[in-house]
């Protein structure tokens, strides 16, 4: 469902966290929060109150928001806005080889950092985003949580940018 700004701005908690709680991968807490900013001008103020309550977590539940987050390429069950955007660059039909590829890629990214490679696949392709684990995996820790954050904050802007008009 679309939504406009107006109809969001006047919106329950409940039913503003129902519409938009899937904005930041299972943790509709964002959304919650952000509700309390209302009224916003725009898709833009929307995004910005987000981000600002993602700003705001402890490191603890900046943690958890970045691990909520699925493995790319992964074949288990994630959320649907998840399942799209991978679909969108091809990722739910890669080959045996560029499975494997994406799976060690993974799994190196996760022994190095322990958190999963987060990338917001609108902006990429298949080989661009292969490029771009490989120059992460050359990154310090403190450098990629703050890039899986930026990432997910880009995320949900797309996610938003689905459903606000």
């Amino acid at each position: 469902m679309v939504y406009e700004i107006a109809t969001l701005n006047q919106m329950p908690q409940v039913d503003f966290v129902a519409a938009l709680g899937d904005v930041f991968e299972a943790t509709p807490n964002i959304a919650l929060q952000a509700w309390l900013g209302r009224p916003f001008a725009d898709v833009d103020g929307l995004h910005r109150a987000m981000a600002n309550c993602v700003d705001a977590m402890s490191a603890s539940e900046k943690l958890a928001l970045i691990q909520a987050h699925p493995d790319l390429g992964a074949r288990v069950k994630m959320a649907e806005a998840s399942v799209k955007e991978q679909a969108g660059v091809g990722l739910d039909r890669l080959s045996a080889e560029e499975f494997e590829q994406f799976q060690l890629l993974n799994q190196q990214y996760k022994a190095r950092f322990g958190i999963p490679f987060i990338v917001a696949v609108k902006n990429h392709t298949k080989a661009s985003i292969l490029a771009s684990f490989e120059c992460r995996l050359q990154h310090s820790s403190n450098v990629e949580m703050t890039q899986a954050l930026a990432e997910i904050k880009q995320i949900a802007r797309f996610r938003i940018l689905d459903l606000v008009v």
